[in-house]
């Protein structure tokens, strides 16, 4: 399934590519990807199912494949931008439908132009009763930075040029799960803070993540001193503890889904019920 001219080029696949394929040879840094994969192992311990045919589409890292491996499954096939058993971007997938029993995605569905499409990809790919599970940045992650940039790029140049990715909202996943075609879909957030010496100090994380700006529309013009030094002041002022340590607020969200099958749990039909509501409340009035 591949993006269409009607969906908006959000990202720039291409600079995403060249950034992580320079990650490869280079010190990264990995904290999300160590906190996913350890949540990813505990979540697959708790479902007692073989997944005998499994996919990791996770970019870079290879935690989330020792993630399966951790929870007593097979090594499974790897695809992604850069590297892996296959190369493959996750807007168009090269699998026949039904090759899977899991699918597991860490860290890398955020920077998907046609999300809806890559879910219902990703839905078809798998045999029924095959299970999904992904963990993407959530709509609230970085939003000290993304504020503090606003702030002091509208003081300085008298406008705001877009630095930051935007991310989904987690109101938005369940949905997209449903519309997939996905059976018992499951989204959950998980939130907390990292902290820093420095405004610095976090952009070179972000770097080291491959996090950086792949706006398709992003500014051309490299940020100017004045405007990064005016952020950090607005940093310290806002987003600072008592020792003079900055807060980054970062937010996973997981999601969770079924290729449908006769076996799972359906809901009841309408009218099936044999209890009546109002009887119930006036037994309890009573």
């Amino acid at each position: 399934m591949r993006t269409d001219s009607s969906t908006p080029i959000i990202f720039d696949r291409q600079l995403l590519r060249a950034r992580l394929q320079r990650l490869q040879n280079q010190d990264i840094c990995d904290f999300l990807q160590l906190r996913t994969a350890e949540d990813l192992t505990d979540r697959l311990l708790i479902i007692k199912r073989p997944f005998e045919r499994s996919l990791d589409l996770s970019l870079l890292m290879t935690d989330y494949s020792a993630a399966v491996c951790a929870s007593g499954r097979s090594k499974p096939l790897t695809a992604n931008l850069i590297s892996g058993n296959v190369i493959a971007d996750e807007e168009k997938l090269p699998f026949r439908e039904g090759s899977f029993d899991l699918i597991v995605s860490g860290l890398s569905l955020q920077w998907i132009n046609d999300l809806p499409g890559a879910l219902q990809q990703i839905r078809h790919l798998l045999a029924p009763d095959g299970f999904f599970i992904a963990c993407l940045i959530g709509g609230l992650s970085l939003i000290e930075l993304r504020t503090v940039f606003a702030q002091a790029e509208e003081e300085i140049t008298g406008g705001v040029s877009p630095r930051v990715s935007p991310f989904v909202e987690i109101k938005d996943l369940g949905h997209l799960l449903q519309r997939a075609g996905f059976a018992l879909p499951v989204t959950d957030v998980d939130s907390f803070s990292i902290r820093y010496n420095s405004l610095v100090d976090l952009m070179l994380d972000l770097k080291k993540m491959g996090a950086g700006n792949i706006l398709s529309r992003r500014s051309r013009k490299p940020m100017r001193r004045d405007v990064i030094l005016r952020a950090s002041e607005i940093y310290a002022e806002r987003f600072s503890d008592q020792d003079g340590r900055i807060r980054a607020s970062f937010e996973i969200m997981w999601l969770a889904g079924w290729a449908p099958h006769v076996s799972q749990q359906q809901p009841a039909k309408p009218g099936s019920g044999q209890f009546s509501l109002e009887k119930s409340i006036n037994r309890l009035e009573k």
